[in-house]
């Protein structure tokens, strides 16, 4: 949304958009069965259109089809992470929820009389953090970072279990790491970002004085 803008021009930018697309049948995803919008109405209406909401969504449901997502929160952007959908148009209600997921995923920019093509690609590398974090702590994000990449899911329990014991059994490694710096290297590392938020959530606990429920097999654990 840009000033002079509208909801209702929003929505049909995206559609407009979306049906330029090649690719599979059209879903329309919205937080409820009720929602505002002539353009949107009259796309659920068209013949071969499925209309999805959040409750009971599977990210994999929208594989192989060409998607409109209207008014993701944070979470359910996040959800997006490596969907395989023909195309995606997100429509933005808050630039809050949807700043940091358009930093990283660098897609086309639809604004009134304009479309703004990503700068340097898809999934450019964010800014480095202005602190460095210390060097034991980037050898453990980069080793769950790899862990996570090995599977689709992203982190195992164990993985987070791990990670867990060492905040608490190896405070003074974590006392002058901020969760910002986490969260901003995880995003360089090109973590999922449910991921992220699970690591920078870990020590945001931590920093507010919060224990951790850890299995006894890694109860003791440190990197």
């Amino acid at each position: 949304m840009s000033e002079d803008d509208s909801r209702e021009a929003q929505n049909t930018r995206a559609v407009a958009w979306l049906l330029q697309q090649p690719g599979g049948p059209i879903a329309v995803v919205t937080p409820r069965r009720q929602f505002e919008g002539d353009a949107l109405t009259r796309l659920v209406g068209s013949p071969g259109t499925e209309h999805l909401i959040w409750r009971g969504l599977s990210a994999g449901s929208l594989a192989h089809r060409r998607v409109i997502y209207a008014w993701p929160d944070r979470q359910h952007l996040n959800d997006l992470w490596d969907v395989d959908a023909d195309a995606i148009v997100v429509i933005e209600w808050g630039a809050t929820e949807t700043a940091t997921w358009v930093e990283d995923a660098q897609p086309v920019r639809l604004l009134p009389g304009q479309t703004i093509q990503p700068a340097s690609g898809p999934q450019a590398t964010p800014e480095p953090v202005d602190e460095p974090l210390p060097g034991d702590v980037i050898r453990i994000l980069e080793s769950l970072a790899r862990w996570a990449a090995g599977y689709d899911s992203g982190l195992k329990w164990n993985e987070e279990d791990k990670l867990k014991a060492d905040m608490m059994n190896r405070p003074d490694r974590w006392t002058s790491v901020t969760v910002e710096q986490v969260r901003g290297k995880c995003r360089e590392l090109k973590m999922p970002p449910n991921d992220i938020e699970t690591i920078a959530g870990f020590l945001d606990r931590r920093k507010q004085g919060r224990r951790f429920n850890v299995r006894s097999t890694y109860r003791d654990h440190q990197f």
